[in-house]
């Protein structure tokens, strides 16, 4: 099957566009709204579409504006897309807020975040679920922010759920994000246990470090890349509550 970034490159293709001509659009409607977050690079779009790089709103917001697409258009993109619309509940609108009482969009929330994990009590250590299969995609994991793991407070907050995304795991550079809520967080496996943050790599890939929140009183850690760390995946949703 098709997948997204194919058919971003396709309808990039379509309008007789490079990667370079949607850069130096993207940096033009950057500095239209005041707003470097929506300037997009020719290299990260080409890891987008070679589906090994991950695509935030801001960025889709850009690409929609650029390729002339509609909302409709651009949901028609995705895999699996809803046929219509309506089947939204409205959601898009960025003027309503919705109580998921009843209907799909709360049967399709509770797939990822059943009762027990908000009602339950937080882990002392941050904690990776067992893959379900049975409600999430098989790429997709579960995990828990425990209360020893302060590294990304108070931006994320213990007992906060994760929804983790195994198929990307490779650190992003500084030049592909613009600030802290564009910046990809990471699940890791450390020898001592999992643990989840924004990561840096050296020049030479050699050593990865975990740099905690400028609000944290974390400090940063250093593992030898791929030797004494392993990347889970990329944190793709989180679900924050309060603990008393």
């Amino acid at each position: 099957m098709e997948g997204f970034g194919c058919k971003l490159r396709a309808a990039r293709v379509e309008r007789r566009l490079t990667l370079r001509d949607v850069e130096e659009r993207s940096l033009r409607l950057a500095q239209q709204w005041e707003n470097p977050a929506y300037g997009i690079s020719a290299s990260w779009l080409a890891r987008v579409e070679s589906e090994s790089g991950g695509l935030s709103a801001t960025k889709l917001i850009v690409l929609a504006v650029i390729y002339d697409l509609t909302a409709e258009q651009l949901l028609g993109l995705c895999p699996n897309a809803v046929s219509n619309p309506a089947d939204l509940e409205q959601v898009s609108s960025p003027n309503s807020t919705l109580l998921l009482s009843a209907g799909r969009l709360e049967e399709h929330a509770k797939l990822w975040l059943p009762d027990k994990f908000v009602t339950d009590p937080p882990p002392n250590d941050t904690t990776l679920l067992p893959a379900d299969s049975n409600t999430l995609p098989s790429h997709y994991r579960r995990g828990i922010i425990g209360r020893r793991d302060q590294t990304l407070e108070p931006m994320i907050l213990a007992g906060s759920i994760v929804l983790i995304d195994t198929q990307k795991r490779s650190i992003a550079g500084r030049k592909e994000w613009n600030h802290e809520f564009d910046r990809p967080i990471y699940f890791l496996l450390t020898r001592t246990g999992f643990i989840s943050g924004f990561c840096e790599l050296d020049r030479n890939s050699e050593w990865l470090t975990l740099v905690p929140h400028l609000l944290s009183h974390e400090s940063s850690k250093r593992w030898r890349y791929k030797k004494e760390v392993e990347v889970i995946g990329t944190v793709a949703a989180v679900f924050m509550r309060r603990v008393a």
